[in-house]
């Protein structure tokens, strides 16, 4: 083809273009001229076929309207069988239309049929298996369908659907929680009665057997929640945590504490955060939700100290706390761990501790910290059920003990207080065997001599005696009642005992017996009552040992084992009220002596005592009948010291200041007082005194009286300084401070005359006398 335009080119290009047109026109009449000869040789069969061909057409015209007749006969046969056809052929289609869409439903409704199921779940709020649901779905089903557009919006939403499962899921967590916060207080005390009651049982006689015991042990209680988390029961769905459980208190056995709780919407979302991958979120929440809780458990109302149910409803709401952690960790894995709940309870142990010292100070009502003690106990015991280490609390009781002992020793004080100020401070008369027996059962007391007098009779002791031992044995059971249960030795049960006995001999009965005998209206019959009674107390004390012996089993004779000290308390009130004896006689003769109206200038001679002094006398010798039942030491002091102040005291008012001046007359009077003194004593008002004893109360003034009645000063001036002088008991400043007083009086004294001769030498010899004494006095304290 190259070549051919090649040529064309060239021909174009030479300008020889009309060359090669003739020689064009010459080879088409060549070619012509050969076609010619060529038809004419094949002419007649040429005509021949046309000949042939025209014949062919007749017949082809009559083939022709013979099809198109039987096209026509067959178009009217065929055409109801068309529309037959047609009909055939619209209904397959609607045949494969039909199955297949059959097949897509077929997968489609699984789909739709586990979407209305997780639906219906999510409705009834069983958010676990509808995440089962969702997941099934998720993975299973929907790619199967994933082309279709409901489908589409199904896996748009799946995130949505899994995110409300979540929300509501902690939605029930959060109702739990606030719940089990709310019922804490409920499920503490249904544990506490549970602790309780183990107890009781443990307190039944061991030597029965038990045969099928019905509660319930700690494990088995835990059984109760191994339930199906899957359930899908709409009550295990959609409860807050806490299950209606009614007032069992008539029932015999205490439901278990976990009874009360139905712990599903902890488990179901715990579930549904790990299968979402978030579990360390939800424990993370829980934990810090539970602290917080905590903290508000741990905060102790206000007025906590006032009632003893306040403090039961702080125990109860902490036991319930725990109770339920403790179960948390013992059916979750991992959920809370072991240290998680030592941190909680260190920190509850602490503030706890602390609430209980703050409060039980406040308190001043032994019964109520005896009460509150139990409850501690008791809160310890079921704490320590569920494997809580409770020794800090035993501990703190040691130390609420003491301030049980302060308020015991403050009530008994008061009863103490109560039945002295109240006691008739006389010997309780019996007038049968009964009413002796009675007396002798309440106090421990031994006397044959009493016991064959006929009634009616008298024991030596006042009311107060008994009533005072018998408050002392229930002081002891009181004390042992606090020592109850908090696992102390014996040992260490008599020792607490021992020493808060002895606080309460020694400091509040000691001060009560101080109060009674230093009263001002005190009168020495009460006094004297006191020493009696103390000394039966005294007496009394090694029935008291005894007493605790028998219930501590502790034998005082145990090494470490303190002592009481009732003997020495006793002793010292007894030896107060011999004090205030002593006090109380002198008291009384100085108001007697106040009605001493001497005439110190008087010339005429007396001849009976002066009244005031017969009636003090009169007053010492009824006094001292009264001490009949002193010990005889007591007595003879009592009278001894009387003497001796009676004694002092006449010195006293005979030397004063204020008498300035007297006469041997006043001096002669008052010798009959002095004389009236001795007699008292010679009478013997106190036994036991050996001869005369008592009248040497009086020797200083017996022989300065003599020496001056007698007006033998030649004797004293001689002998003054000889052991066995006559006037070694007067002093040679008392002779010249009473000789000075009488100096003036001389010469008015009358009755002068009988000792000298001479008038004119009586002052003159006064004046010598008193020379010698200052002389005396000089050379012998010089």
């Amino acid at each position: 083809m190259w070549g051919l335009s090649t040529s064309f080119r060239s021909v174009y290009d030479g300008e020889e273009h009309g060359r090669f047109m003739e020689k064009l026109e010459t080879r088409i009449r060549n070619h012509d001229r050969e076609i010619e000869k060529m038809c004419n040789f094949h002419y007649q069969g040429f005509v021949d076929s046309i000949t042939e061909l025209l014949k062919v057409r007749g017949e082809a015209q009559k083939l022709k309207n013979q099809v198109t007749d039987t096209n026509r006969k067959l178009q009217h046969e065929g055409k109801e069988l068309v529309i037959a056809m047609e009909e055939l052929k619209q209904c397959r289609l609607q045949q494969r239309n039909i199955s297949a869409t059959v097949d897509k439903l077929m997968l489609c409704l699984p789909v739709l049929e586990m979407y209305s199921k997780l639906r219906d779940q999510m409705k009834t709020k069983r958010h676990y298996p509808a995440l089962k649901t969702l997941e099934h779905l998720e993975h299973t089903y929907l790619p199967q369908v994933s082309h279709y557009r409901f489908c589409k919006v199904m896996v748009d939403n799946i995130p949505k659907l899994r995110e409300e499962i979540k929300d509501v899921s902690m939605s029930d967590l959060k109702d739990f929680l606030e719940s089990i916060r709310k019922h804490s207080d409920k499920i503490g005390e249904t544990a506490m009665k549970q602790a309780q009651q183990q107890r009781n049982l443990d307190n039944i006689v061991l030597q029965q057997p038990r045969i099928g015991s019905k509660r319930k042990s700690k494990k088995d209680a835990y059984t109760i929640f191994d339930t199906e988390i899957e359930s899908t029961s709409p009550k295990s769905e959609q409860d807050s945590g806490i299950l209606d459980v009614e007032d069992e208190e008539d029932d015999e056995e205490v439901p278990g504490a976990q009874d009360l709780v139905d712990f599903s919407p902890v488990y179901r979302c715990l579930h549904i955060y790990s299968v979402l991958g978030a579990r360390e979120t939800f424990e993370n929440y829980y934990r810090k939700q539970r602290r917080k809780q905590a903290r508000l458990v741990l905060q102790p109302p206000s007025n906590m100290h006032e009632t003893l149910d306040g403090y039961r409803k702080y125990f109860n709401q902490i036991v319930g706390f725990f109770v339920v952690e403790d179960h948390i960790l013992h059916t979750t894995q991992g959920l809370v761990n072991r240290a998680y709940i030592d941190e909680l309870w260190e920190m509850a142990l602490s503030k706890t501790i602390a609430a209980l010292r703050t409060h039980s100070s406040y308190c001043s009502d032994p019964n109520l910290v005896l009460d509150l003690k139990n409850l501690i106990v008791l809160f310890a015991d079921t704490l320590q059920v569920y494997g809580f280490p409770v020794n800090q609390l035993f501990d703190m009781l040691l130390e609420i003990r003491d301030q049980y002992s302060e308020t015991l020793l403050k009530k008994w004080a008061g009863i103490f207080r109560n039945i002295l100020d109240s006691d008739n401070y006389s010997p309780i008369p019996v007038t049968s065997e009964e009413m002796y027996k009675k007396v002798v059962g309440q106090f421990p007391f031994q006397d044959i001599e009493l016991e064959k007098q006929p009634f009616p009779k008298k024991f030596p002791f006042s009311e107060f005696v008994p009533k005072v031992y018998n408050q002392i044995k229930e002081f002891i059971y009181a004390c042992l009642k606090f020592s109850e249960d908090l696992h102390l030795s014996s040992t260490e049960v008599d020792d607490m005992i021992r020493k808060s006995t002895n606080l309460l001999l020694t400091r509040t009965l000691s001060n009560s017996l101080q109060n009674v005998i230093k009263r001002k209206n005190i009168g020495l019959t009460e006094l004297v009552q006191i020493i009696i009674n103390t000394t039966h107390l005294e007496k009394s004390c090694k029935y008291l040992e005894e007493f605790i012996t028998n219930i501590t089993n502790v034998l005082p004779e145990t090494v470490h084992t303190t002592k009481l000290y009732g003997t020495t308390t006793f002793k010292d009130a007894r030896h107060a009220a011999e004090e205030e004896i002593y006090t109380n006689l002198n008291q009384k003769i100085d108001q007697f002596l106040q009605l001493a109206d001497y005439d110190w200038m008087t010339g005429d001679l007396g001849n009976k005592a002066s009244d005031y002094l017969v009636d003090l006398i009169a007053f010492l010798r009824s006094t001292f009948a009264v001490f009949t039942h002193l010990p005889g030491k007591v007595a003879q002091t009592a009278c001894m010291s009387a003497c001796k102040h009676l004694a002092t005291s006449l010195m006293q008012l005979l030397l004063e200041a204020e008498v300035r001046q007297l006469t041997l007359g006043a001096l002669q009077q008052f010798n009959l007082d002095v004389r009236e003194c001795e007699q008292f004593a010679r009478s013997g008002p106190v036994p036991g005194f050996q001869e005369d004893t008592l009248q040497l109360a009086f020797i200083d003034l017996r022989q300065l009286l003599d020496l001056f009645i007698q007006w033998d000063w030649s004797t004293y001036l001689a002998d003054y300084g000889q052991p066995n002088c006559k006037y070694l008991r007067v002093n040679p400043v008392t002779a010249l401070t009473l000789l000075e007083k009488m100096k003036d009086t001389s010469r008015k004294n009358n009755m002068f005359a009988q000792f000298r001769k001479n008038e004119r030498d009586k002052q003159k010899l006064i004046d010598t006398v008193a020379k010698q004494l200052r002389g005396l006095i000089s050379s012998h304290h010089s």
